[in-house]
């Protein structure tokens, strides 16, 4: 918790941090050993910067924070799936997991304190949103998990979500802070192309991540391709219309050349017929586009459940049929609170911030 006076130093740049320590009379390049510590090394106190004298760990001290992110409890699953609560220095709670396959290690991070979009199947809608993250915060989620990673399974992170609690183009500079934090050569130096950050569609945001020239890829939660569908389950698709979106995902593509990903949740007799992936194939004709199939996690007292295997294969055969590129992202965790924002939910610290939703 910041005091009186203190700044948060990894809100500072380089060129700030540089002119920080002339104005004490100090070398300029000491920004740069506290710079490499902070972002490269993940040092979360100014005590470990063991390259630094006492008396300029004392000066950082005295003028900084260090807003380190820490975990509060976790879960891990039969699969091997890690389910994190991570508390923040203000002792809101996050949720962030590591999600390993026979391929990959993923880590699925969030960029705001709940979220308000109100999603009628996701468990972190029923929370309130508290604040937004700081970029400092959403690497600590990914430094955290990475240090999992190594420690439980002896792999290093190969990819990151930008899935958890929260809606990232709600929080853009920070996520963009983020992403570039998270792929520089000063930072932690991961490919951009191993970064996604997924969005419910927000389309005016879209396109700024195309005049952005963004590095990284974009995947669209779309859950349903006919309008009235997605209205009921997603209330942010009344103001970002399906067509609206297609025009910002067409203008990001023409100026980054990356093809977004649908990632679409079949749920038990809502959007799982065939009617429902004709609907869907038609969409992906007019964005460059490849889908995601993703298995349903219920949360409690839900209004969807998990569709069968059966009309989950035919709804990708007819997909494939249509010359959709598909993957099936099976469920990870089934056998902890897998569902996105159910961890929280369950933490004393976000309890009372549940919301009530109209339905």
């Amino acid at each position: 918790m910041n005091t009186a006076g203190q700044k948060n130093i990894r809100a500072l740049s380089l060129d700030e941090l540089k002119t920080f320590f002339t104005e004490q009379g100090d070398k300029a390049f000491r920004a740069k050993q506290v710079y490499e510590w902070l972002w490269q090394k993940s040092a979360h106190r100014f005590e470990e910067m063991t390259n630094l004298s006492k008396t300029t760990r004392d000066l950082l001290g005295r003028h900084f924070v260090i807003n380190a992110v820490c975990i509060d409890n976790f879960q891990v699953s039969r699969d091997r799936t890690i389910k994190n609560a991570f508390r923040l220095h203000d002792g809101n709670i996050v949720e962030g997991v590591l999600i390993p396959t026979e391929t990959r290690m993923t880590a699925c991070i969030s960029s705001q304190v709940g979220c308000s979009l109100t999603c009628k199947f996701c468990a972190t809608g029923r929370l309130a949103r508290l604040r937004n993250l700081d970029a400092d915060e959403i690497v600590d989620q990914v430094v955290l998990i990475r240090k999992q990673a190594l420690e439980r399974y002896d792999q290093n992170l190969t990819n990151i979500v930008y899935m958890g609690m929260g809606e990232p183009l709600l929080n853009y500079r920070s996520v963009l802070e983020s992403a570039e934090r998270i792929s520089a050569p000063d930072g932690l130096g991961m490919s951009p192309q191993r970064i996604t950050v997924s969005t419910a569609g927000i389309a005016k945001m879209i396109k700024k991540l195309g005049d952005d020239e963004v590095k990284f890829n974009l995947a669209l939660s779309l859950h349903a391709a006919n309008d009235a569908k997605r209205n009921h389950i997603m209330p942010i698709n009344e103001q970002n219309t399906l067509d609206a979106l297609a025009e910002a995902l067409n203008y990001f593509y023409d100026k980054t050349g990356t093809r977004v990903t649908f990632e679409f949740i079949v749920f038990r007799d809502f959007n799982d017929s065939t009617q429902d992936a004709l609907e869907l194939a038609a969409y992906c004709k007019k964005v460059p586009a490849k889908v995601n199939i993703i298995e349903y996690n219920p949360i409690d007292d839900g209004e969807f459940q998990q569709t069968t295997s059966a009309r989950l294969d035919n709804f990708k055969e007819v997909l494939e049929s249509k010359n959709v590129i598909v993957n099936v992202r099976r469920s990870r965790g089934k056998d902890i609170d897998a569902a996105c924002g159910q961890l929280a939910n369950k933490n004393d610290a976000m309890r009372k911030t549940e919301v009530k939703r109209k339905d």
